[in-house]
């Protein structure tokens, strides 16, 4: 197989489902992978089924993601370009407003799913030239946001996890990098309409959309940079590095919701 690959997780929608379209465009076989059987179908009709492979997968089943990784393999004969972490999820909302049940399961999707993919994807990706691991980030992983602790703990693990793989699989040539984007316009966001970060984020122009992203994802597959940072996320970068002890201030200041006793 002549074509370049690539693996996405949470393809159907979103930014996912976006990248998937613009990397099939680019004529890369795409693997779309979710649990949304439905949503899968509607995106393999939409880039043909020549294309791509699509197959459910749950992300924090380590049997499924093993199944539906070496299932794209037999398509690509062995070889894997870029295993794109898209799969996530967030619940906004007070720390103690949210059941333990839920923030288990933000962190098995959104940490312990990336280390799934990662491990069972790894083998492939040894064996290809040039192999990339993008994972998705958030502006959250710069600096713990209220309403999404856990959300935001779990992209800050990611971001470390990016660092020390791109460090211990240098030697195989495979770079690892980062997206870290602000609210991206995903039905992700749901839920969050009276979140005040989110509020204040769509006045100042801190929200951005799934096609910038997507074109994000296909510079990162061509550009050795370890975290890439998108719109306001680098206001943010430029405020830590610059003015450190403001940031507690301005986090509280745009994203801490009155609490009421």
């Amino acid at each position: 197989m002549n074509e370049k690959s690539i693996l996405i997780t949470g393809a159907a929608s979103g930014i996912g489902r976006e990248t998937a379209l613009f990397f099939a465009k680019k004529d890369w076989f795409v693997g779309i992978f979710d649990v949304n059987e439905a949503g899968l179908r509607n995106l393999e009709s939409e880039i043909g089924r020549d294309k791509c492979f699509s197959g459910v997968m749950d992300v924090t089943d380590p049997e499924s993601v093993q199944k539906g990784v070496h299932a794209f393999a037999e398509k690509t004969a062995g070889s894997l370009n870029i295993l794109l972490n898209n799969a996530g999820i967030l619940e906004f909302g007070l720390y103690e407003n949210i059941p333990l049940k839920r923030h288990l399961q933000i962190v098995d999707v959104n940490f312990k799913g990336c280390l799934n993919c990662i491990y069972y994807c790894l083998p492939y990706l040894k064996k290809t030239t040039d192999a990339r691991i993008i994972n998705m980030s958030s502006i959250s992983s710069m600096y713990g946001a209220p309403e999404l602790a856990v959300y935001a703990s779990t992209k800050h693990a990611l971001s470390a996890m990016t660092e020390a793989l791109d460090i211990e699989l240098e030697p195989y040539g495979i770079n690892v990098c980062d997206i870290k984007p602000p609210y991206v316009k995903t039905p992700m966001l749901k839920g969050g309409e009276n979140s005040k970060s989110l509020k204040i984020l769509r006045v100042i122009g801190g929200q951005t959309n799934t096609g910038k992203i997507a074109k994000t994802v296909w510079k990162a597959a061509h550009k050795n940079k370890l975290h890439w940072k998108i719109g306001f996320t680098r206001l943010m970068a430029l405020q830590c590095w610059l003015l450190p002890f403001t940031i507690r201030f301005v986090v509280k200041l745009l994203a801490m919701p009155r609490i009421r006793h």
